[in-house]
């Protein structure tokens, strides 16, 4: 009864393990043919060999062996002002305005005197006798020289200012305002009587008269000194005094 027993047991245990077998087999069969198939089934070809050139595109420029690019001195870069070297620029500008306005005008007034000296007669004063005809004289060597006012030297003289100087060369003191002129020395009684030498003058203007109906005075900045006519007195009154 026993052996029947393991007969049995033993027949049991066969027969699982051949199951067991039988089983795994399809199992594994199933995952050898899953894997076969995975890698039969790619969707794009098996690359054999790399692809040259890949940077083709970015090198595609070529540039001359010989060319000459020059150094970073030779670009041209753009530059830029600070304020105050905008400023500099201005201001000589501005001088450089100013000075060619200031040659303009000294010009003009250079040839205004030219013009003004062409049309009055010039008075022979070297047929004249006597100190005051000296005087007028010597006052002509003066054409030219600047008026500025409250001048009294040939550096720079106002009207009644050069009539002082003038005066002064041959030893005669005169006073230094224009007003104060007008009321030194004799009185004259009219034009017609004048003779070169004398003054005129009132509060406004003084002159050294030269004869002929002119005087010789320093006029404004831009006449400068000059001979002009008595007109320059615009109609204003005035004396005339002599004290040689």
């Amino acid at each position: 009864m026993t052996n029947v027993k393991n007969i049995i047991s033993t027949s049991v245990a066969v027969i699982a393990t051949g199951a067991m077998f039988a089983c795994v087999a399809p199992f594994a069969s199933a995952d050898s043919a899953q894997t076969s198939a995975v890698v039969s089934s790619r969707s794009f070809p098996k690359a054999s060999s790399v692809k040259k050139n890949l940077f083709a595109e970015s090198t595609s420029t070529s540039v001359d062996e010989n060319s000459k690019w020059g150094g970073i001195e030779t670009l041209d870069v753009p530059q830029t002002e600070s304020q105050a070297e905008k400023e500099a620029v201005a201001a000589a500008a501005a001088q450089k305005a100013a000075d060619e306005a200031a040659a303009a005008q000294s010009a003009a007034a250079a040839a205004s005197r030219s013009e003004q000296r062409a049309s009055i007669p010039q008075v022979d004063l070297d047929k004249m006798t006597g100190a005051g005809a000296e005087l007028a004289s010597f006052s002509l060597k003066f054409q030219g020289y600047p008026y500025v006012a409250g001048g009294n030297t040939p550096a720079g003289w106002d009207c009644s200012g050069f009539v002082q100087y003038v005066f002064s060369q041959f030893g005669i003191s005169l006073p230094r305002t224009s007003g104060a002129q007008a009321t030194v020395g004799t009185p004259v009684a009219s034009l017609a009587d004048a003779k070169p030498g004398d003054i005129l003058a009132n509060g406004i203007h003084a002159a050294i008269y030269i004869g002929n109906g002119q005087v010789m005075n320093a006029m404004n900045p831009v006449q400068g000194t000059a001979i002009s006519d008595v007109s320059v007195f615009r109609g204003a009154g005035y004396s005339i005094r002599r004290v040689m």
